[in-house]
C-alpha cells in the first residue's frame, strides 16, 4: 500500500492547506483528486488512493497514477481558520482551485464524499476544463434535511474519549445503525481518522468552529437544489455512489439524477450509510475501473 507525501499548499488568503499526495506527478495517467465530507480528512481515502496510484499494476493502466487527497481549511493538518464564516463552500471551491493550480493539475477524476461533492458539483460551472469525470460518494443535488440536521447534531458536539478505545465506541453508539456491518477493528480505524491524540487529549481532528457552518440547518427548510450545478457535468461520465441506509441521499434522488444523464453508472453500497467508507475491495475495484473508464472512454466497448 503506498505511502502518501504531505504537500502544503498557500490558499488565496495565505491560510496553509494539508494535501496528502500519492504517486508521481510525472505520469502521463490522468489524476485523481479526493476531497472528503463536511468534517473529516483525506485520511479517509488511504485505501482507495493507494489503490489507484499503484493501479498502473492493472493491464490497461500503464502508467503510476498521481491521487491527491485534501484536507479543507479547519480539517487535519491544514490551518485553522480565525474567522469561521470560511468554512464556507465558496471559500472550499478557491481552496479546491488553489491546490489543483499549486500542484498543476489540469484535469482530473474527481472523487467526492458528501461536501467533497458538493464541491466537484460546484467545479462544473467553475472550472469545466478541469473535470474528466466524477463520483459522487452519497450525495446528489438534493440533501435530505433530516439526514443534514443528524450531521449537525454531532459535528462540533462530539463528547471527549480518554482513549481511541473509547473514542470508537462513541462512534459505534452514533453511527452503528448506519453501519452493523462494521467490526471492532473498523470502529478503530474510523476512530483514528475522527480523533487525533493533542499532548494526551483525544479531540476530533477538526476545528470545533466548523459547527457554525451547519448553524442555519432547518429540517424545515431543506437547502437549495443543486440540479443546475449537476447539470453542469453532463458530459463528463459519472458514477454515483450511495449506502443502501443513508439518510442524505434518497433513492428517488438517485433516480432523478440518473434520468438527467446520458452516460452514468451506480452503485449502491449495503450494509453502510453516510457516507460509505470506500475502503471495501468491491467498491475500490469499481472506481478503479471508472477512473480508467476516464481515461480510456474509447477503450470501453
Amino acid at each position: 500500500m503506498s505511502n502518501p507525501v504531505s504537500h502544503f499548499i498557500t490558499a488565496q488568503d495565505g491560510l496553509k492547506l494539508h494535501v496528502r499526495v500519492y504517486g508521481a506527478s510525472a505520469t502521463s495517467a490522468l489524476p485523481v483528486v479526493c476531497l472528503p465530507g463536511l468534517a473529516r480528512t483525506g485520511a479517509d481515502f488511504h485505501r482507495l488512493a493507494s489503490a489507484l496510484a499503484d493501479d498502473a499494476k492493472h493491464p490497461r493502466a500503464k502508467h503510476p497514477r498521481y491521487v491527491l487527497a485534501l484536507d479543507y481549511r479547519g480539517r487535519g493538518l491544514s490551518d485553522y481558520d480565525n474567522n469561521p464564516d470560511n468554512y464556507s463552500l465558496p471559500v472550499e471551491l478557491a481552496d479546491v482551485l488553489s491546490v489543483l493550480a499549486a500542484l498543476e493539475i489540469g484535469r482530473a477524476v474527481i472523487v467526492g464524499t458528501s461536501r467533497g461533492g458538493l464541491l466537484a458539483m460546484l467545479l462544473g460551472p467553475a472550472r469545466p476544463a478541469a473535470v474528466a469525470g466524477v463520483v459522487l460518494n452519497d450525495i446528489g443535488p438534493v440533501i435530505e434535511p433530516h439526514g443534514l440536521a443528524r450531521i449537525k447534531g454531532y459535528v462540533g458536539q462530539l463528547p471527549q474519549p480518554k482513549s481511541f478505545e473509547e473514542a470508537a465506541e462513541v462512534l459505534r453508539q452514533l453511527f452503528s445503525s448506519q453501519f452493523p456491518a462494521l467490526s471492532a477493528g473498523d470502529w478503530m480505524e474510523l476512530a483514528q481518522r475522527t480523533f487525533r491524540d493533542q499532548g494526551g487529549r483525544i479531540i476530533p481532528d477538526y476545528d470545533p468552529k466548523l459547527a457554525l457552518a451547519l448553524r442555519d440547518v432547518d429540517i424545515e427548510r431543506p437547502p437549495p437544489a443543486l440540479w443546475q450545478q449537476f447539470d453542469s457535468l453532463a458530459d463528463v461520465p459519472m458514477l454515483i455512489i450511495r449506502g443502501a441506509n443513508s439518510d442524505l441521499l434518497s433513492p428517488a434522488t438517485l433516480e432523478a439524477m440518473q434520468a438527467r444523464r446520458r452516460q452514468c453508472e451506480t452503485l449502491v453500497v449495503p450494509d453502510q450509510g453516510h457516507a460509505p467508507l470506500l475502503t471495501d475491495d468491491e467498491t475500490i475495484s469499481r472506481i478503479s475501473a471508472f477512473v480508467r473508464f476516464c481515461e480510456h472512454p474509447e477503450a470501453a466497448a
